[in-house]
């Protein structure tokens, strides 16, 4: 794949694939800014080289052919002018292909910026379309593609837009380069030993990037809901925690698998538990063996936490991906906190996968002491996975 440095940009049109799926509050603030800031590098580029920049990006899911305002790219629009720090204004259009869109982009001059809106107020973003694709293709003379967090989604805007540029005309971004020299070079080449943390509710998403991970790691730790399926194997009463029953047999196998490549493995031995999921219920702290029945475990308890961090001491190389507990609940976020300072004060190479992680990195305030934050949780995933993502297939 191109990068961007490698195409003759000076004065041209380039279209460039952002990804601006951003948290905003209640009243449609933006709450973190993270995912714009990260793609200022690319911009900045295509300013200084006096680029007619159109932007573009998804944002959540809103009905194709409604176009409601809380799914407006417009709050995106106002918050990149003031990371920019630019005179010139940028312009956000009403449409995405329309003709409010295409009017605007023809008043472009060098230097300028045209934000269209939310793709997916065009039916053809989800259905790879080729029409709307054409149509998108039809703003610029060059393709970026800077959408990490996206970029493993067959969607016309990362796939099927590609056709309509040749090889000397299409480049990934900065950002989309620095996440994939991140991940592949880790995955590939670590500093031992190397460490998975792993998280989040359920086994059955990232059940192939254990299986990988497996190949690679010295350790694996485990947390989160996806724990109690592996907890479950081993013959431990759960109560009503999160389980996945159909997957108990692979858990064994990857337990197996760990102990046949001399992979350490670390399951929690305590856990916080609730007889119910709410903010104000009863909790109790205790071993993994005495979960009662009816109560449900919510978030690793503070053993786990120590003897994770003691996991981690010797590390040089961690990968986190999923959060330990319910970290959106105060009460059942104290895991998941627990293992972000954890990691952050290792001296390792410290790369995290978005989404969740992420969000548990910024709580706890982590963000900056970690090597690497990722932009995309689910892209992150699948190049662990070892997958092929769509939208770097399709620059090649």
């Amino acid at each position: 794949m191109k990068d961007i440095k490698n195409l003759d940009i000076a004065g041209k049109r380039v279209f460039i694939r952002c990804d601006f799926n951003v948290p905003k509050d209640e009243f449609g603030n933006i709450t973190d800014d993270r995912r714009i800031r990260s793609a200022l590098q690319t911009i900045r580029y295509c300013i200084d080289r006096e680029c007619k920049i159109i932007l573009a990006s998804h944002y959540e899911r809103p009905e194709p052919g409604q176009y409601e305002e809380r799914f407006s790219l417009a709050p995106v629009a106002k918050r990149l002018h003031t990371l920019l720090k630019i005179k010139n204004e940028i312009y956000m259009a009403n449409d995405v292909v329309g003709e409010d869109a295409r009017s605007k982009a023809e008043k472009l001059q060098g230097g300028d910026i045209l934000l269209l809106e939310n793709l997916r107020y065009e039916a053809g973003e989800t259905s790879n379309d080729i029409d709307f694709a054409k149509k998108l293709a039809d703003f610029a003379d060059f393709y970026v593609n800077d959408a990490f967090g996206a970029c493993h989604r067959k969607h016309a805007s990362i796939h099927a837009i590609t056709q309509f540029f040749d090889k000397d005309h299409k480049a990934v971004g900065f950002l989309m380069e620095k996440e994939i020299n991140f991940f592949s070079k880790v995955i590939e080449n670590p500093v031992r030993p190397f460490v998975a943390v792993v998280g989040g509710s359920k086994v059955s998403g990232k059940l192939q990037a254990l299986t990988n991970l497996i190949e690679k790691v010295d350790k694996v730790i485990i947390g989160g809901g996806m724990a109690f399926t592996f907890l479950k194997a081993q013959g431990h009463e759960i109560g009503n925690s999160l389980v996945e029953d159909e997957l108990i047999d692979e858990a064994k196998a990857i337990m197996e698998k760990a102990t046949q490549n001399g992979v350490k493995f670390y399951l929690p031995v305590d856990i916080v538990v609730a007889p119910e999921f709410s903010e104000n219920t009863t909790v109790k702290f205790l071993p993994t063996q005495e979960i009662p029945k009816g109560w449900m475990g919510l978030d690793i308890g503070p053993a786990s936490s120590r003897l994770f961090r003691e996991a981690l001491n010797d590390a040089q190389t961690i990968i986190w991906n999923g959060p330990m507990g319910v970290y959106e609940m105060d009460r059942f976020s104290k895991g998941s906190i627990a293992m972000s300072h954890n990691i952050a004060q290792t001296h390792a190479t410290t790369i995290v996968g978005g989404g969740d992680t992420a969000d548990v990195v910024n709580k706890a305030g982590d963000a900056d002491e970690m090597t690497f934050v990722s932009t995309g949780g689910g892209a992150s995933l699948k190049l662990i996975e070892g997958e092929e993502l769509p939208g770097l297939e399709a620059l090649k």
